[in-house]
Parts: C-alpha cells; structure tokens; sequence
C-alpha cells in the first residue's frame, strides 16, 4: 500500500464514522469509571464513618490504614489520610441520596466487621439513571422537595465534589455548583473560582426574562449565569476623552468600547465573539441599527448589547424586542438558538425593570455599567471629606 493509497479520500467517511463511535464509546467509559469511582468513595466513606463516628476505631485509625494500604499496595494513589477523611465528608454530606434506593441502606450497621458497602450511591444512581441514557440532565432525584441532577452529579469528579462541599453551606448551593460544573465542565480552579466569587447567591442579580422566555431550562440557566447586573467599563476614561461626564452620549461609550473590544468582551464574560458595531438591517423600508452584535459560543446565539447614557426607560426594551424580532427573522442559521439582548444603561431601578420586562416574550435583560472615573470617585474620599484630610 502505497502513501498515496493511505492519504486518499475515498473513506474519508469510514474513518469519521469509526472515529466518532471511537470517541463516543470513550466518553462513557470515562463517565462510567468516574461513576464506579464515586459509588467507590462513597461506600468507603460510608464504611470510614461508620467505624469512627460510633468509636470503634481509634484516634489515628485513619492514618495508619493509609499508610498500611500504600505498604501493601504500592502506587495506589489517592489514598491518602486527608483524601480518606474527604470520602468520609462525601457520604456523611450525601447520605441522603441513601433514602433513593430501593434496597435497604442499614445493614452495614449490624455488623462491625461488614465489609465495604459500595453499593449504595451505586443504587441510588441507577435507580435514577434506568430510564434514560447517563448524561442527560434531566434525570433527577428528590431530596427534601429539591431535585438532584443525578446524570450531572456523578458526571463530576471527586475532587470538584470535595470543592463544592468544602465552599458550599447548603443543599441548594451544592445541587447550584454541580449543575454549573456539568452545564460549563468547569475545571477543579474554575469551579474554586466561581465559588469564591459566590456564583450561587449572585445569580440571576441582573433583571431578565429568561426563565419565562427560554425555554428551555439548560439554555435559561446558561443564560443567567452568564451576565453580570453591572460591568466594570475601566477602559473608558471620561478625563482622556476630554469630555465632561454628562456631555457623554451613546456613541462616545460605543466608540470607546469598539477601540477596547478585547478588553470588552473580556469584561462582559465567556465565550463571545465580536460581529460589529452600527449593524444595519432594513425592514420593510426601514433601517435598523444594532449598537453591538455579538455571537456567543456557549448560548449559541446572537446577542445585542444596546447602550444607554441615562436611567432605563421601559421604551428601550421595546426597541430592544424589536430587533431580536428582526435577527431571528433574517440572520438566525439552522442550529442556533433564538437571540438575546442586553440594555447597557447607566442606573436602573431592577425592580421596575423586572416589573417591565413581564410584558415581553424575548429573552433580555438589563445591566449597569460604570467608568473608571466613577470607580475611582468611589476610592477616593468626598470632597469635604478630603478638605479635613487637608
């Protein structure tokens, strides 16, 4: 067989076809492994918290069965006394999913000397998980009137489970991180990240719509977290624009976030692309103009970002509506997702504005900017203040 035999396009097909199942039948190996890992840990956590919590074992009982199984296995790794005492958090912090099964969760406690139970996170999931392929986020379990993603929860590793227990305090922020986790596949630094940032109690801070306009309830929570209730414009310096404050306009801050897109898009979040700014579309005999079009990656769709100098106006929603109505009639592809905006103004009362947007089925919201001179107004002291200083 030649090179050229080899290199030939003729089963171009055959390799992406044999290559995709390839790919896919990897996929749910590594989610069945990291699932029999989880259901792993967790029995032994089960098993470590048993023992400890009831005295049977002693002070140092966990350090030194570490240390005995990297003698007696060597290698292991992950085994450690911390990581030991980790699997015991993540029973002791799940052992609600215990009540799912069907089979009965207390025998380990008739006897000290029973072996590991592995099975019980085993159960819970696949009771779960019978009906529907593993993946699916729609697959849930109930605990205390909440649903648990069951799919998204052991598609997560361990160490990102450690994460979200170690940073979250209640059921609800954990069931928040995992499904972020799963809808964002975030990694371990990324997650620590956003829980540092405390990415559950500031969702959904920015007015919007998107529950009631999306939906679906994936692409609504993208959707929210997505998007700040304000934005840090530092790059716009009203000084070096040689312009007053209140002589700023609309094009002025447009013109000044274009010459800074990078720093623009790296301010409004993940996973955006710059289409232009000014965008015109005529419709039936009249223009239209789009302040800035983008398309974002992880929505897959187009979003408008509309600027405002002053205070929201419920007119501005309308006009927003307006042009999403055009770009889902003329510039959305196959495969994309209806389109969104956001109204960029300077102060909005959110409560007004969520009371507004009940009449519009688009999905938008409204955010805040400020420039770096306000921020800079905010360090500093106020003027009498700074005459005492003085």
């Amino acid at each position: 067989m030649t090179m050229k035999d080899i290199l030939s396009p003729k089963y171009n097909d055959a390799v992406h076809q044999i290559k995709t199942a390839i790919m896919q039948s990897q996929s749910k190996a590594l989610a069945s492994i990291n699932q029999e890992q989880l259901a792993l840990y967790y029995g032994i956590g089960r098993y470590i918290s048993y023992n400890t919590r009831k005295g049977y074992w002693g002070k140092d009982a966990i350090a030194t069965i570490s240390k005995q199984l990297s003698i007696e296995m060597p290698g292991l790794k992950g085994f450690s006394s911390s990581n030991l005492k980790n699997m015991r958090l993540f029973y002791e912090q799940w052992k609600c999913l215990d009540a799912n099964s069907p089979v009965a969760t207390d025998e380990m406690q008739k006897s000290v000397n029973s072996p590991v139970a592995t099975g019980e996170l085993r159960k819970s999931v696949n009771s779960a998980v019978a009906t529907a392929k593993l993946g699916s986020n729609t697959i849930t379990a109930s605990i205390n009137h909440l649903d648990i993603p069951i799919a998204a929860f052991v598609s997560i590793g361990f160490t990102h489970h450690i994460a979200i227990l170690s940073g979250s305090e209640t059921l609800e922020e954990r069931v928040f991180y995992i499904r972020l986790c799963h809808e964002e596949k975030l990694s371990v630094s990324e997650l620590q990240k956003r829980i540092a940032e405390d990415a559950y109690h500031n969702q959904g801070k920015m007015p919007n719509n998107f529950n009631a306009a999306i939906p679906d309830n994936k692409q609504a929570f993208k959707a929210i977290q997505l998007f700040k209730d304000e934005y840090l414009l530092d790059f716009i310096n009203v000084e070096q624009l040689g312009q007053r404050e209140e002589d700023i306009d609309e094009r002025v801050i447009e013109n000044e976030i274009v010459h800074n897109i990078r720093n623009f898009i790296m301010t409004f979040g993940k996973g955006f692309a710059y289409i232009g700014n000014q965008v015109h579309y005529d419709k039936l005999g009249h223009d239209n103009w789009i302040d800035l079009l983008f398309f974002n990656r992880i929505l897959r769709s187009l979003v408008v970002v509309e600027l405002k100098k002053g205070s929201f106006k419920p007119g501005y929603l309308g006009q927003l509506s307006h042009y999403l109505h055009i770009l889902d009639d003329d510039e959305r592809i196959e495969g994309e997702n209806p389109p969104l905006g956001i109204i960029l103004c300077k102060d909005a009362d959110k409560t007004f504005v969520e009371y507004v947007l009940q009449d519009y089925q688009r999905p938008m919201g409204v955010a805040t900017y400020r420039a770096s001179q306000e921020r800079l107004k905010q360090l500093l002291p106020d003027e009498e203040e700074m005459k005492k200083l003085l």
